[in-house]
């Protein structure tokens, strides 16, 4: 722990029935958030002092904790096996000091080391890693005490609005909820005053509420970010409005979807996005599926706190434990929806693994089998097979160019046959025999790197052609005047 000599001295509690007295800083047990340092108080060991960082705010201060003492919620303690546990960290007293300014408050002391974020409840691998139970009612029982916490505080006007998992504690032990940070709730004042809350969290705020500043937010804030808590609680971490996006689809937040109500979800499919393949929901009591559908679908009565208090409660004693796991619970006769995602689940494993051991492929090679080594040795040999390539294709220009140069000698012993076919059936031939070297030229240039050099083929072709034509002029003995009109 960690003592701050600036803030440590004595302030005066003022307690709501009148009560004063001085009391005296110990140790700092948490620097806070953006409000205030947390201190616990010397000779008071189930108590801690908050003392505000802004302390310019006095007077707002004062009459917001003052609103909060005269009107607190009201729920039974929380004991089991004979401990009580406290619940909230609501003000019992605010700090002045000898100047008079409010500078924070005394609230109860929050065992902190014996409870967690309600978000390490959402998640397999973090309950495992933190040793949480895996109880599914344990959840359940998590959901109807935040239910329950929320409904007390509605019930004398209050709000949360920053209502999110990171920002309700349960003790891991029995899933009673803690809250703290209270001074930032929205806080119902006398003759119809109110102080608001200063924060709200993307991917909690309501659709409607996405133009609204805190100020304006309220219950349905609440009740909006009251639903998808408890969503996120019975199905496994997902969030209502997290799902598979359909193809051809803009890549939208979760904030986003909120907005446009792209609940995956409901009775109707979303056009967005599918749910998510490890979602439980189709195991869900049909009640509970109508209250999300309320609390998610545009134009839907939003349930109260009260309402899914009393609807989880009934949930909790109806529950049917599994036989293949007795960590496992179920609503419904459709059976344990845990299972189920479990084998889709190890389905999706055994998939991977299936594909992991098939060998991957990259042009043509084996992924684990490329090393530097390796790298190095396909690249020689690469090298030396396009050296080669390279060789016989010029040989074989050298073969083309001499067979054509020596055409004339070759077709010589057949003039007589040559002449006696006529000169037209010879140009049938020759354009014949320039179409077949065109179309092999063509056919092995991904071979032959040569035979890609545009300006080299026609260069060959050309010198064929005109190879053919000499040859074929002198062996037909035309006249030299024939020509010269072309000469």
């Amino acid at each position: 722990m960690e003592q701050d000599s600036v803030d440590v001295k004595a302030y005066a509690a003022i307690y709501p029935e009148g009560k004063f007295e001085k009391i005296q800083l110990g140790e700092m047990v948490n620097r806070g958030g953006a409000a205030g340092k947390i201190f616990l108080v010397e000779g008071k060991p189930n108590l801690v002092a908050k003392i505000f960082h802004n302390k310019n705010k006095s007077a707002t201060n004062r009459q917001k904790l003052e609103a909060m003492l005269l009107n607190p919620p009201h729920f039974p303690p929380a004991i089991k096996d004979g401990v009580e546990y406290v619940q909230i960290a609501w003000p019992v007293a605010i700090l002045d000091d000898e100047n008079g300014f409010c500078v924070g408050y005394l609230m109860p002391l929050i065992k902190m080391d014996e409870a967690v974020s309600l978000d390490h409840l959402m998640q397999k691998a973090i309950r495992k890693k933190l040793g949480l139970t895996e109880k599914y009612s344990y959840r359940v029982f998590a959901a109807y005490n935040v239910a329950s916490m929320v409904a007390a505080l509605h019930s004398v006007g209050h709000y949360i609005v920053d209502l999110k998992p990171s920002n309700v504690s349960v003790y891991k032990d029995n899933m009673i909820v803690a809250m703290i940070d209270c001074d930032g709730f929205s806080i119902k004042g006398d003759k119809g005053n109110r102080y608001p809350a200063e924060f709200v969290s993307e991917e909690y705020i309501y659709p409607e509420g996405m133009e609204l500043s805190c100020d304006e937010m309220g219950e349905e804030q609440d009740k909006f970010a009251l639903a998808v808590m408890i969503f996120k609680l019975l199905n496994n971490g997902i969030h209502p409005f997290s799902g598979v996006p359909r193809k051809d689809v803009e890549m939208l937040t979760i904030q986003n979807r909120i907005e446009q109500y792209h609940y995956a979800y409901g009775l109707w499919p979303d056009t967005y996005q599918a749910p998510h393949p490890y979602s439980i929901h189709e195991y869900f009591d049909k009640a509970t599926l109508e209250m999300f559908e309320r609390a998610f679908t545009k134009g839907g009565n939003r349930p109260t706190a009260a309402e899914w208090q009393n609807h989880l409660e009934k949930l909790i004693h109806s529950l049917k434990p599994c036989k293949k796991n007795p960590d496992h619970a179920y609503f419904t006769a459709k059976g344990c929806g845990l299972c189920v995602a479990e084998e889709r689940f190890k389905g999706a494993i055994a998939d991977i693994r299936k594909q992991r051991q098939t060998p991957q492929m990259l042009r043509g090679m084996e992924i684990s089998s490329i090393s530097v080594e390796n790298l190095n040795r396909n690249k020689a040999e690469k090298h030396q097979e396009e050296l080669k390539i390279q060789r016989i294709s010029v040989a074989a220009i050298t073969v083309f160019i001499l067979l054509f140069g020596g055409l004339f000698k070759i077709l010589e012993p057949y003039a007589g046959v040559l002449t006696d076919i006529g000169l037209g059936a010879q140009a049938i031939i020759t354009t014949l025999v320039m179409i077949f070297i065109n179309k092999m030229m063509h056919k092995y240039a991904d071979k032959a790197p040569l035979l890609q050099n545009r300006a080299l083929t026609q260069m060959l072709q050309v010198y064929a052609f005109i190879c053919i034509i000499i040859a074929l002029v002198t062996l037909n003995d035309i006249p030299s005047g024939l020509l010269s009109p072309a000469l």
